[in-house]
């Protein structure tokens, strides 16, 4: 198969990115498929890459991923295109230029998405390609947009009776509000009445410093990779991290600090179709997380090799474990997943009780992320997860195009 690799985006994430990638085209069976890889600039605008970026990283496992931002070497996208013309450039693989008013279709069997973050996990990309009748790995436009918005996933969660931490969500309106109450929603916490009389970010403070005490966590509602997260002792340190939390999203949550193990668990299969075979819902062993830093931030992440441990298979009990199992299934499900994605945990240290974080549903695949790790700690290798995504990505195409769309 053809397969085209995207990856950098119009992201917070988009360096994350990059190494992720570099993680997955060397992990591609290449005698049984073909790579073409298609970067996308931090303005947005994909660019065909050259097989001499392939041949790069491939022969240095060290190497990452670049972006080649030529201009003769700029990507189309045709809605309705398909495998054949869907995906348009005015260079061939090969770096050869057509006439000017010609373009050259980069044939695709499959597109693999390693975008994280905005502009590629949010169900954009998604939709872009269900428009150009690209067939892709991963979950769909709806539940790749539902899982990115941690404030809607949670509602989700707590509708199916599926325990979340507890948190406050809050808007750029509320810090400013100065009329009556914010918005307020039954099914989620939110500011209290005390809050509400006139807004602004003392109140919030006051409100969520009443129902959690500190330590509390802030973070954007829509970015990951704990981009734009901070944990606060202060009010003065709430503010900042609040502040910055907003430079990436318009929504914030702020929730209560527990005093957890943190466990993580891959999930693959296409929850909405399959019920058994290879491509039906599966967990995969349990991991935790001990960071070495104050939280799992970024750094430790993805470019401090020291920045936490990662304890393959957790220590858990057996019974522990498969709860989780039970658990990371019923939240993928919830959401309609499909493809794969990594659901987080915490475990509270004094009474044990498992409380669901967040999805990842475009989790990391550097070289020392957990997802991949997880899925071979319970025997399946990083190249046959990669088929195995492959697989369930043209299964659930093919599916999709088997429903009426018409009634003629």
């Amino acid at each position: 198969m053809n397969i085209a690799v995207l990856y950098g985006g119009k992201s917070g994430e988009h360096e994350v990115s990059l190494r992720s990638a570099s993680s997955v085209v060397r992990h591609i069976n290449r005698t049984k498929h073909t790579i073409i890889l298609i970067g996308i600039a931090k303005d947005g605008r994909w660019y065909l890459q050259s097989q001499n970026e392939l041949t790069r990283v491939l022969a240095d496992d060290s190497a990452f991923l670049r972006i080649d931002e030529n201009p003769a070497c700029l990507m189309r996208i045709v809605p309705g295109g398909g495998a054949k013309a869907a995906l348009q450039s005015a260079v061939n693989l090969e770096g050869r230029a057509r006439k000017p008013d010609e373009s050259h279709a980069v044939e695709t069997d499959i597109v693999l998405p390693v975008l994280h973050g905005s502009y590629g996990e949010d169900g954009l990309v998604q939709g872009l390609l269900e428009m150009a009748e690209l067939p892709y790995c991963g979950c769909t436009a709806l539940s790749s947009a539902l899982a990115m918005d941690k404030e809607q996933t949670k509602k989700v969660w707590m509708q199916e009776g599926l325990q979340v931490v507890p948190f406050v969500c809050i808007t750029n309106a509320d810090m400013q509000y100065e009329g009556s109450a914010p918005r307020q929603d039954s099914s989620a916490p939110h500011l209290d009445g005390s809050a509400a009389q006139s807004g602004g970010f003392e109140k919030i403070a006051a409100s969520a410093e009443k129902q959690f005490g500190y330590p509390l966590f802030v973070k954007p509602v829509c970015a990951g990779s704990s981009v734009g997260a901070a944990k606060a002792h202060s009010r003065e340190e709430l503010k900042a991290a609040v502040e910055n939390a907003f430079l990436w999203d318009e929504k914030v949550l702020i929730e209560q600090c527990i005093d957890a193990r943190e466990i993580e668990c891959s999930v693959t299969g296409n929850a909405a179709i399959s019920a058994s075979g290879k491509t039906a819902v599966k967990s995969y062993t349990p991991g935790e997380i001990a960071p070495a830093h104050g939280f799992y931030d970024y750094d430790a992440k993805y470019t401090d090799p020291d920045g936490a441990r990662l304890l393959i298979p957790a220590p858990l009990t057996e019974e522990e474990a498969q709860r989780v199992k039970t658990i990371a299934e019923k939240a993928y499900r919830a959401l309609d997943c499909s493809g794969l994605a990594r659901v987080d945990f915490f475990i509270d240290k004094k009474d044990g009780t498992l409380y669901l974080n967040e999805i990842n549903t475009l989790p990391g695949f550097t070289s020392i992320s957990m997802f991949p790790k997880m899925c071979e700690a319970a025997g399946l290798a990083y190249e046959e997860l990669i088929e195995l995504l492959l697989e369930q990505g043209i299964e659930r195409f093919k599916k999709r195009r088997s429903l009426k769309t018409s009634f003629v």
